[in-house]
C-alpha cells in the first residue's frame, strides 16, 4: 500500500481574488509564475474549464544536476481542472510523466483564494496524494516559490 502525503503552503498576495483567479486560467500567465525559481515552463495544451486539461513541462536550467522527473531535465505533467469556483477555489488533478514509480499516481491540488483586508488575497495550495518521490521540503519550497512568482506578477 502506498503512503499518501499532503503538503500545504499559504501566502498573502496584494491583489484581488479576481486577479489571482484569472492568473490561473491564462496559459501565458501560468507559464510565467508557476515554475519554481530557476526553472522555466512550456505549456503544450491549456483548456481552462471544468473537465478541461493541460500539459505542461517545468524545465531545469541547463547544466543542472537535476535529471527531472520525466528525464532530460524536465518535469512533464498532465493536469485536469476538476472544479472551478470563480475567485474562490481551483481543484486540479495532476499526474507526472515518469518511468519512476515513486512519481506515479494522481495528485490533487486545491488552491483556495480568500479575500483579506484591502485589496489582498490569502492564497493556499493544498497538495494531496503527493507521490512518495517528492520530498515535502522540496515540494513546499517549490510551491512557495510559485506563490512568490504569482505575487511578483500581480503586485
Amino acid at each position: 500500500m502506498s503512503e499518501s502525503h499532503t503538503h500545504r503552503v499559504t501566502r498573502t498576495i496584494l491583489a484581488s481574488p479576481r486577479a489571482v483567479y484569472r492568473a490561473f486560467l491564462d496559459a501565458e500567465s501560468v507559464s510565467s509564475w508557476r515554475p519554481p525559481s530557476g526553472m522555466t515552463a512550456r505549456v503544450e495544451r491549456f483548456e481552462p474549464w471544468i473537465g478541461g486539461s493541460y500539459r505542461m513541462a517545468f524545465i531545469y536550467p541547463e547544466g543542472s544536476p537535476e535529471g527531472g522527473k520525466s528525464g532530460s531535465g524536465e518535469d512533464i505533467f498532465e493536469g485536469r481542472f476538476v472544479d472551478l469556483f470563480p475567485d474562490q477555489r481551483i481543484v486540479e488533478a495532476v499526474t507526472f510523466e515518469s518511468e519512476d514509480p515513486d512519481f506515479a499516481g494522481k495528485m490533487t491540488i486545491t488552491t483556495t483564494i480568500e479575500r483579506e483586508k484591502g485589496n489582498s488575497s490569502k492564497v493556499t495550495f493544498l497538495a494531496e496524494n503527493v507521490p512518495a518521490g517528492i520530498s515535502e521540503a522540496d515540494h513546499r519550497e517549490g510551491m512557495s516559490s510559485s506563490l512568490r512568482n504569482l505575487a511578483n506578477l500581480l503586485e
